[in-house]
């Protein structure tokens, strides 16, 4: 059943993200950094990209959210996400990792995983296939580069045990997004099949969830809420795009045009409490 209250959340966070403006820190991959940044301006949001290791914990003082995406990953990376990540932890910043590709290879698989185990995260956003990896089971858990071969709903169950036993709340996106911190599941139905033509969307989609957490404490409801205004967006910039080329313009401005009543009208969040 479409949840009011959460539509009205959608919008009360909105409202807060353009008028406090927060710095969200993104550690991200080449593909996506220009594309995300704006992303973020549109949402009104403050996008910083910086991934040294000289200067991440201080540039994570001043933010408001950390976004970890492993989509063009080396070493010197997971140095930098580790140090960016425990500076965030020891500040209370929160902080959500994309595991872009894990399943597909060991260094994916084996980083995200380090991350998870060293780090407090309040946040995992991934297609079905990666969170899946997550739960160690290999038999399972299948890409396709880093394109997911499961859907939302085979990894049901799977993400409500896997959001217990990491102690965090994952975000699974699709034709329809499912999230769950293990007590709660909510499932978001707003985008458009347009969305998958692009590259680097699910990585925006992450670091728009960044920019929702640095101003809704609660973990799921700023994942859900992020995905719902994010999926809107897509709706919108569906309607007067011709391709995924001008989608992709299409898409920025329909984030920046967003209005909190076009949310409360908009925003398709069901939840349900587990009985756990």
């Amino acid at each position: 059943m479409f949840n009011r209250n959460m539509a009205k959340k959608a919008a009360e966070n909105l409202r807060s993200i353009r008028e406090r403006k927060p710095l969200v820190h993104n550690i991200t991959n080449y593909v996506v950094m220009n594309y995300t940044a704006n992303a973020l301006l549109a949402c009104g949001a403050s996008p910083v990209m910086a991934h040294a290791a000289e200067e991440v914990e201080e540039m994570v003082s001043f933010a408001g959210a950390l976004v970890l995406n492993i989509g063009t990953l080396s070493p010197p990376w997971v140095h930098s996400m580790l140090k960016a990540g425990k500076k965030a932890n020891a500040l209370h910043v929160p902080v959500i990792l994309d595991p872009v590709g894990a399943g597909a290879t060991s260094l994916r698989t084996d980083s995200a995983k380090r991350l998870i185990e060293e780090l407090s995260i309040q946040v995992i956003r991934g297609n079905a296939s990666e969170i899946l990896s997550l739960g160690g089971e290999k038999s399972e858990a299948r890409t396709k580069g880093v394109d997911s071969v499961h859907s939302v709903d085979q990894s049901a169950d799977t993400a409500i045990a896997l959001a217990v036993e990491l102690r965090t709340t994952l975000a699974i996106t699709g034709a329809v997004d499912l999230i769950t911190d293990g007590k709660r599941i909510c499932r978001v139905m707003n985008g458009h099949e347009m969305m998958s033509h692009v590259t680097g969307t699910g990585c925006t989609a992450t670091a728009i969830i960044g920019a929702f957490l640095a101003v809704e404490p609660d973990s799921m409801e700023a994942a859900a809420t992020g995905l719902s205004y994010f999926g809107l967006a897509g709706e919108k910039a569906a309607e007067r795009a011709f391709g995924p080329g001008t989608f992709q313009i299409s898409l920025l401005d329909a984030l920046y045009e967003m209005k909190e009543d076009d949310l409360m009208a908009g925003a398709n969040i069901q939840i349900i409490t587990l009985g756990i």
